[in-house]
């Protein structure tokens, strides 16, 4: 029988040229899957990212819809404190209630006068809130002290001593007053026209002492509102023993110090309340306590007498206009920073600027460097100062009426 299988002819490849070209095809799709895999890894670490930021954002918005859900709490005051975990409280609403504390809360802050906040159904007590201060009040501490000290202060050594011993010394060294066995003064009354270093006084032992110097002027302690004014003066102290040492030191005095007249408007009556709320605070000091009180006024003969007996402000020191020795040393202050010209005397300028105040001397030198710069000077000739010297005292803006002899007797 006859082999009828036809022979198969397989042809191999032989071109290397051609095997060349499709494994540089093979390696260039290769490098393009590897390019794509690596964009879609980063496209999901994106995207995982991008998820982790939006479900933060969730959260929170969550977190910030439940907290707006939270019922409103109703704020009260604190009357007693009871056994079993109970305390008298007297709500906004006006009665009192006997209502339970939350666990929350620590026993040590429950104290009678406290603010506290209370859940609006059952009244239970949820927190213990700070004690509330009045931004007239909050505003009048300087945080920073005084960068005034005792050499920018001249003609002024002896009502500075006085200060000093009676501020000063009883909260550096209260040692002193326990060895002679003497209670330090409990408040200062400053007396003297306007311009004549008052402020500067106290801004200088504020700096001395390093003490928390809170300064609120009279006016702002009388109020629109009845026992409005009284309650800025309970805050006043409160805030002073909180930052003690502290230095209190009310401007103006006389604004709401003035004498309690028989027949008086509703604002009187208003103004008198807030004396009376200002005597009793004055009362509540212990003289060596880490509380000092300044008081400041260019019209004494008008306090009422209940503030100038002893007991609450205790020394009184008068402040007049600088003789020739204190308006020379005034001077000296001035004209240090100044450039001058060497013809420039203190001492005659002292000489002719008799009867000016520590502040008119003060105008006088700046007037003195702005007609200089009139002229387009670099130097402040005496002839300025004799110009300024003219256009300052001519006006006679600064003279007072002077205090009566009996409160220096």
């Amino acid at each position: 029988m006859a082999d009828d299988t036809v022979p198969v002819k397989v042809t191999l490849p032989t071109d290397t040229e051609e095997l060349k070209a499709k494994l540089v095809t093979l390696e260039e799709r290769n490098v393009r899957l590897m390019e794509d895999l690596q964009n879609t890894e980063q496209e999901r670490r994106a995207a995982e990212s991008e998820l982790f930021r939006v479900q933060k954002d969730l959260a929170r918005v969550r977190s910030e819809l439940e907290r707006l859900k939270t019922p409103p709490l109703v704020i009260g005051s604190l009357r007693d404190v009871l056994p079993d975990n109970k305390v008298i409280i007297k709500s906004s609403t006006g009665p009192d209630f006997i209502v339970a504390v939350s666990q929350y809360v620590e026993k040590k802050n429950l104290i009678p006068g406290a603010r506290v906040s209370l859940n609006k159904q059952t009244l239970a007590v949820m927190q213990v809130l700070p004690a509330a201060i009045d931004p007239v009040v909050s505003g009048a501490e300087i945080v920073d002290k005084p960068n005034v000290t005792y050499k920018d202060i001249g003609g002024l050594s002896k009502q500075m001593l006085e200060l000093r011993e009676a501020v000063e010394d009883p909260l550096l060294r209260p040692e002193l007053y326990k060895k002679v066995g003497i209670e330090p003064p409990k408040g200062v009354l400053l007396v003297g026209p306007p311009g004549t270093g008052k402020t500067l006084m106290a801004k200088a032992v504020a700096n001395a002492t390093k003490a928390t110097f809170i300064r609120l002027v009279g006016s702002e302690l009388v109020q629109k509102y009845i026992g409005e004014g009284a309650r800025l003066v309970r805050e006043l102290f409160e805030l002073a023993k909180e930052k003690a040492p502290s230095i209190v030191f009310i401007d103006e005095l006389d604004s709401v110090g003035a004498k309690r007249a028989d027949v008086a408007t509703s604002g009187d009556r208003e103004v008198q309340r807030t004396l009376m709320q200002l005597l009793a605070e004055l009362d509540g000091f212990t003289p060596t306590g880490n509380v000092k009180i300044i008081g400041a006024t260019n019209r004494p003969d008008i306090l009422d007498d209940a503030l100038l007996r002893p007991g609450r402000f205790d020394r009184i020191i008068e402040i007049g206009l600088p003789d020739e020795g204190g308006r020379q040393q005034i001077f000296k202050i001035h004209l240090a920073h100044m450039n001058i010209d060497k013809k420039v005397s203190p001492k005659k300028l002292a000489t002719e600027t008799e009867g000016a105040s520590g502040a008119e001397i003060k105008s006088i030198c700046t007037e003195a460097g702005m007609l200089a710069i009139r002229h387009d000077r670099d130097t402040i000739l005496p002839e300025d100062f004799e110009e300024a010297r003219l256009k300052v005292l001519e006006t006679e803006r600064n003279k007072g009426k002077e205090a009566p002899a009996h409160l220096y007797g």
